[in-house]
């Protein structure tokens, strides 16, 4: 009987090493853009549509840039959910009110992490050779300099972290291994690409 390889959560979804510039998947090496979020709350209506429209020439000038939005800080609907269903069996009063009290707690660290998002610009690449690869990116910096946008290639350590979050490992990326499980991959940069 043949001997099943075990698949870890890194094949799952085609997650094969981190790149000189990203991360390189089995379909293309995704290079991501950091940006720094601008509170629109505090602009007139003339700066917000002054904005949108940079927004929109940059996406003209590169087509192929993605916009990714999501939570800078772990999302705490599983504990809250948990909690509830204690309460729901709980007889002694004194754990129902530290459950209540760690449930007033979680809303209060969430309503003040509800703002708390990471803005990034992503760049994927399939075919193109490093020299390529390296010319785009540079482009892609100068042209979101020229339209307003401070924004900056992530470094591993915060492509880590923001895949943590994504996937509710941690809200510390850096807990994430090079190595996972039985299987080590080659994570760190390679010179040939």
């Amino acid at each position: 009987m043949a001997k099943r390889k075990k698949k870890g959560v890194q094949t799952l979804i085609g997650f094969e090493r981190f790149t000189r510039y990203g991360v390189k998947t089995d379909k293309a090496e995704i290079v991501i853009f950091a940006v720094e979020p601008t509170n629109i709350s505090v602009l007139s209506a003339a700066n917000i549509e002054t904005k949108i429209r940079s927004l929109m020439l940059v996406l003209s000038v590169i087509p192929e840039l993605e916009i990714i939005t999501t939570d800078s800080a772990e999302r705490f609907d599983d504990n809250k959910s948990y909690i509830k269903k204690r309460l729901l069996t709980e007889q002694n009063e004194a754990v129902r009110k530290l459950l209540n009290a760690d449930y007033d707690f979680l809303d209060e660290i969430q309503l003040e992490m509800s703002s708390a998002r990471l803005f990034m610009f992503a760049v994927r690449f399939r075919r193109e050779k490093p020299e390529q690869v390296f010319n785009i990116l540079n482009r892609v910096d100068k042209t979101l300099v020229e339209h307003g946008f401070s924004a900056r290639r992530m470094s591993k350590e915060e492509t880590k972290r923001m895949l943590a979050l994504y996937f509710g490992n941690s809200i510390a990326g850096d807990e994430i291994t090079d190595i996972e499980g039985e299987n080590e991959f080659d994570l760190e940069a390679r010179d040939d690409i």
